[in-house]
């Protein structure tokens, strides 16, 4: 009897993620974690997790910085800066200067 290969430690973490995210589906946290996690296989499922995070914070600044990212992982100049740019406002608005420097950096290797 064959053994079913033991699943990556991604699809195990995303698991758990999403069983904590079935308790608490507006978690901002946990839509990031879940975003971070598809980053590293599936750009458009990253988007939809970081677009998801923004709903339920539209100040969580490096949501903005990570969707940046993934845009410009894909090639989308256009989006990427616009990620940036949001995301920049949401750090002054939040008071973060942290975020705001590094998200102003990453939009500045843009330009």
């Amino acid at each position: 009897m064959e053994q079913a290969p033991p699943s990556s430690p991604s699809a195990s973490r995303l698991d758990k993620l999403h069983k904590f995210l079935a308790a608490t589906p507006n978690d901002p946290f946990l839509l990031y974690a879940i975003a971070l996690e598809h980053k590293k296989t599936d750009a458009p499922k990253a988007i939809e997790y970081l677009n998801k995070t923004l709903v339920a914070d539209p100040l969580y600044c490096y949501a903005y910085f990570q969707l940046g990212q993934v845009y410009e992982q894909m090639g989308d100049v256009v989006s990427a800066k616009k990620s940036y740019t949001d995301g920049i406002a949401a750090a002054e608005k939040a008071g973060d200067a942290h975020a705001q420097s590094e998200i102003s950096g990453a939009l500045a290797l843009l330009q």
